[in-house]
C-alpha cells in the first residue's frame, strides 16, 4: 500500500508529465484494462508533495487536450495543472501529413498558445527539438525544418521552451545558438547527455533538467530537466552531480522514465511502494510499468543523496526560498501572485496559483 510517512511533504513541481496518454484512462496498447484513474493519480501526487504539474503537449491534438485538462481538473485536493503547446520531433511529419497545409497547422498551434496563455494555463512551447534515435518516425530533414519553425511560437508569445534532445547534440546546439535571441529561456528535459554536452547547454543559458522555465538570482536561460532516464548509469549520475543546482529541474515524464531497479540511481530510493498489473487496478497501489507524478519524490531523493545537497536549498521551502518558478501571463500573475520582474513572473511553491 502507498502511504505517506506522516511528515510534511516537501512541495515540488513536476515540470513534465504526459497526462493525456491513454494509460491514465485505462487504455494500454489499444486494450481497455481499467476505468480512468487520473483523479486518483493526481490525488497521490498531491499527497506526496507535488503542488504543480505541467502537462506536455506532443502535437496539436495533445496540446489541445493538455490545455483542456488543465482547465477541467481543479480542486483543493489536486495539484495545479498547466500545459505546453508544441510538436515532438518524432511527430513533425504531422505538419505535412494527409495533405495538410503546414502554415495552417502552425496557425492552429499558435491559436492554442495564445488562448492558453490568456487563460493563464499554457506556460511553455514544446515539447520540441531533435530525436536522431528514432528517425523511423520522422526523418532528420523534417525534424530540423519544424524544430526551427517552432521558435516562432516562442518569439510571438514570449513563452519559454520545453526542449527535447536525443543523439543530436551538435545540430541541437547549433540551432539553439542560432535562435537563442528568439525565446526568453528554456529547459532541456529528460537530460541524459554527458558532462561535455551539459556544459555546452549551460553556456547557452539553458536549464538542464525537467520542465518549468525559471529565473534565478537575476539570471535567466536554459535549464536541464532530470528524471528516471537521467539516472540510469554511473556516468549519468556523475553528470547530474556536475549540473549547477541553479540550472537543474526535476520531472517524471510520466507515464515513462521511471527509476527502475536496474538503474544506478535506484540505490538512493529509500521507499518502494507496491504496484499491480493494469487489469488488477488497486487505488492503494501504482500500476506496474506506469510512471506517475507522485514518484517525483524518487528523483528528488536521488539527486539530493548523490549531491549531498541541503534539501531546503535544492527545493523551495516553506520559508520562501524560490528555486523554481513558472512563467505565466501577467494578468494571471497579478491576480494570484502579485510579483513580477521584467516579464518573468515568479511562482512561489506555496502560492495560490493553480488551486
Amino acid at each position: 500500500m502507498l502511504r505517506n510517512s506522516g511528515k510534511k511533504a516537501v512541495k515540488m513541481i513536476d515540470i513534465g508529465a504526459n497526462l493525456t496518454d491513454p494509460v491514465f484512462k485505462g487504455l494500454y496498447h489499444g486494450k481497455q484494462k481499467h476505468q480512468s484513474d487520473l483523479t486518483g493519480v493526481l490525488v497521490r501526487a498531491k499527497t506526496f508533495g507535488v503542488e504543480k504539474i505541467i502537462i506536455t503537449g506532443g502535437n496539436l491534438s495533445e496540446s489541445r487536450k493538455a490545455l483542456q485538462l488543465s482547465l477541467e481538473n481543479k480542486g483543493k485536493k489536486l495539484p495545479g495543472l498547466f500545459s505546453t503547446v508544441g510538436v515532438h520531433p518524432t511527430r513533425c511529419s504531422e505538419f505535412e501529413s494527409d495533405g495538410k497545409d503546414p502554415d495552417e497547422y502552425f496557425a492552429e498551434l499558435l491559436a492554442v498558445c495564445k488562448q492558453g496563455k490568456e487563460w493563464g494555463r499554457v506556460v511553455a512551447i514544446g515539447e520540441c527539438g531533435l530525436d536522431y534515435d528514432r528517425l523511423e518516425f520522422c526523418d532528420k530533414a523534417t525534424q530540423l525544418k519544424y524544430f526551427e519553425k517552432q521558435f516562432q511560437l516562442a518569439e510571438v508569445t514570449q513563452l519559454p521552451m520545453f526542449l527535447h534532445n536525443r543523439n543530436s547534440k551538435e545540430d541541437f546546439c547549433e540551432i539553439i545558438r542560432k535562435n537563442r535571441t528568439r525565446f526568453p529561456d528554456g529547459v532541456v528535459h529528460s537530460f541524459s547527455g554527458d558532462k561535455e554536452e551539459m556544459l555546452k547547454l549551460v553556456e547557452l543559458r539553458l536549464y538542464i533538467g525537467q520542465l518549468l522555465i525559471m529565473r534565478l538570482h537575476g539570471s535567466y536561460g536554459l535549464y536541464a530537466g532530470v528524471n528516471g532516464c537521467s539516472l540510469k548509469t554511473a556516468e549519468n549520475l556523475k553528470c547530474v552531480k556536475a549540473i549547477p543546482l541553479e540550472r537543474l529541474m526535476i520531472e517524471t515524464d510520466a507515464p515513462w522514465c521511471d527509476i527502475r531497479a536496474t538503474h544506478a540511481g535506484h540505490r538512493y530510493v529509500k521507499t518502494v511502494w507496491q504496484s499491480k498489473k493494469a487489469d488488477k487496478l488497486d487505488p492503494n497501489c501504482l500500476v506496474k510499468g506506469r510512471n506517475e507524478p507522485c514518484t517525483l519524490m524518487y528523483v528528488k531523493t536521488c539527486i539530493v543523496s548523490k549531491r549531498a545537497a541541503n534539501l531546503s536549498y535544492f527545493l523551495p521551502s516553506a520559508r520562501g526560498h524560490q528555486l523554481s518558478t513558472v512563467r505565466i501571463s501577467k494578468r494571471h500573475c497579478r491576480a494570484n501572485c502579485g510579483k513580477h520582474e521584467k516579464g518573468i513572473f515568479q511562482l512561489q511553491i506555496n502560492s495560490s496559483i493553480g488551486k
